[in-house]
């Protein structure tokens, strides 16, 4: 995975190719080349691939990696306050509290709508089958979440002990 200083001097040497290419492109204007308006495109065109690598320097990309998550599907986001996820049913008590907090770290984005709350909640839910043909969702537990701290230290879980042992039953 490229870094941000991989980023930085990639700009960087697209930011001179660009300063480059403005050069060509004065040229041309002044000795009325017939490729000087396609030069200013291209001009153009590096510019906003220099701005954007740019842009990824100043941004870190990484990616937090709870040990021992599980695999979750997202069912449902509102965009804002509410997300759904769907886990396996063999779930441990410690397994679904890692994945409930590698939701809650997927699923932190800065552009969150509050909506007048400064909370997100993150349901885990399963699908069981108690008989064949009937299907019944049961809710395991969720988390909450800050919506402006990425490195939330306050984040509350609560596990759905009757239903995570129900969950468990069906698989065995």
């Amino acid at each position: 995975m490229l870094s941000t200083t991989d980023f930085l001097t990639y700009s960087r040497w697209v930011g001179i190719g660009t300063l480059t290419m403005a050069g060509i492109a004065v040229i041309a204007f002044g000795f009325k080349w017939g490729i000087r308006f396609r030069l200013v495109g291209v001009t153009g065109f590096m510019g906003v691939l220099t701005a954007g690598l740019f842009a990824l320097s100043l941004v870190p990309l990484t990616h937090t990696q709870i040990p021992g998550a599980a695999k979750f599907s997202l069912v449902y986001d509102n965009g804002a306050t509410q997300a759904v996820i769907t886990v396996p049913p063999d779930l441990t008590t410690e397994g679904l509290t890692a994945t409930l907090q590698q939701a809650a770290a997927d699923l932190f984005s800065p552009g969150r709508l509050g909506l007048g709350r400064d909370q997100l909640i993150i349901i885990a839910r399963t699908v069981i089958h108690p008989q064949p043909g009937v299907s019944q969702p049961l809710v395991l537990g969720q988390v909450t979440r800050s919506l402006t701290s990425r490195s939330d230290d306050d984040m509350v879980i609560q596990i759905n002990a009757p239903n995570l042992q129900k969950a468990q039953a069906s698989v065995s």
